[in-house]
């Protein structure tokens, strides 16, 4: 029988720490959140491995590195607000459960929202809240938000979504552009928007985040 904590502590030891991640509350969010039951039963026993886990059809959990390494850029506190986008099976919103002070996740797939919600059940989670939508749309009734964490790769980010930062507040997720992924923070002073790269990443392209089609005539 896989001993699932032990599984955590090497994921943080061998994976996390050595990726630079050095926020004690995301370390102790990701040794103390049981990843295995946000992945499928017949993967449990690759819950902790360094790559993505597919968990339904073309829907996947990030790598745990990559993961880590964007909570850290999003410099989320404990007062803040998080606008969790596509997080799948809910690892994500487990995560920024324990180190933000409210979560409002949007999952356009039911089954996953409905795993994910029964999962955050019995982790006893009081503080987020999973509903079903579209992603590109976020959630504005609840907004604005101190930190929006895309969970996924993106080749353009809505303004539908950079309309519902605060002042102050920050987008993560890895911009594509053909093979190569960045993960980038976009940033909300007033009304200017910036943008920074913080490293390289992979991740897979969620749908609704195409760049739109151009025509020339």
């Amino acid at each position: 029988m896989t001993d699932y904590a032990a599984a955590r502590r090497a994921m943080v030891d061998c994976q996390i720490r050595p990726s630079d991640v050095t926020r004690y509350a995301i370390i102790d969010a990701m040794v103390s959140v049981p990843r295995e039951l946000f992945v499928p039963r017949a993967k449990r026993d690759v819950a902790y491995v360094g790559a993505e886990i597919e968990v339904a059809a073309g829907r996947a959990l990030l790598d745990p590195r990559v993961f880590a390494k964007m909570v850290e850029v999003a410099d989320i506190g404990p007062s803040d607000l998080v606008l969790d986008l596509a997080p799948a099976s809910g690892y994500s919103t487990a995560i920024f459960a324990r180190i933000a002070e409210a979560v409002v996740a949007i999952e356009p797939d039911e089954a996953l929202a409905k795993t994910a919600r029964s999962a955050l059940d019995r982790l006893e989670v009081v503080n987020a809240t999973v509903s079903v939508g579209e992603t590109v749309m976020g959630d504005a009734a609840h907004g604005p938000y101190d930190v929006i964490f895309v969970n996924g790769g993106v080749e353009r980010v809505p303004t539908a979504l950079t309309d519902q930062l605060k002042d102050g507040g920050r987008l993560v997720t890895v911009f594509l552009d053909g093979g190569a992924g960045q993960c980038r923070v976009v940033s909300r002073a007033a009304d200017a928007l910036s943008h920074r790269f913080m490293f390289d990443a992979s991740a897979p392209l969620l749908a609704g985040f195409q760049k739109k089609n151009e025509f020339a005539f």
